[in-house]
């Protein structure tokens, strides 16, 4: 591809290779939008061509759609180019395969996301624990999380003290 960029020619690259939808953001910025069931294996294509550097991993929550997007952050040190993922999953039963076969830092961002958002990351043996010590409640990143709910019922409030904390609640 003469006078493409290397941005454009990775594009046409990953669109060929995976059939996906593929765009360059901006310089040095590459969009992949990928199913869950794709991404395993295009992050191990990813790798093999350079994408050594998982940077994150995130989660948006989207209730009004009743789906989780996950983000991979991927980070060439030799082509200096961010690949992001995008990806979709079901907000009642969050399950994706883990990318931690492909990069090891994964395996920490994949356990904190399990603890806040309960996305479950199938092949990641260590979802314990992380932050949240002895959590009973649902998982608290969620939007409809509601906090002060969840702090009302699980926490003696009788205490006369405590009541400035309480009376904006119910507004």
């Amino acid at each position: 591809m003469s006078g493409s960029s290397k941005e454009e020619e990775m594009v046409a690259e990953i669109r060929t290779g995976f059939g996906v939808e593929a765009e360059v953001g901006r310089a040095r910025r590459i969009w992949v939008n990928i199913s869950a069931d794709n991404l395993l294996g295009f992050c191990e294509y990813a790798k093999t061509i350079g994408f050594d550097h998982l940077t994150a991993i995130s989660v948006t929550d989207l209730p009004e759609e009743a789906q989780y997007e996950l983000t991979h952050h991927l980070w060439s040190y030799e082509h200096k180019i961010l690949v992001t993922t995008r990806s979709r999953i079901s907000r009642e039963e969050p399950v994706i395969g883990s990318v931690g076969s492909v990069w090891e830092s994964a395996l920490i961002h994949e356990r904190e996301l399990h603890e806040l958002f309960g996305v479950e990351f199938e092949g990641n043996p260590d979802l314990s624990e992380l932050f949240l010590e002895d959590w009973q409640g649902p998982p608290p990143f969620r939007k409809d999380f509601n906090w002060r709910e969840y702090v009302r019922s699980s926490y003696d409030k009788d205490d006369e003290r405590d009541k400035v904390y309480w009376q904006d609640a119910d507004d």
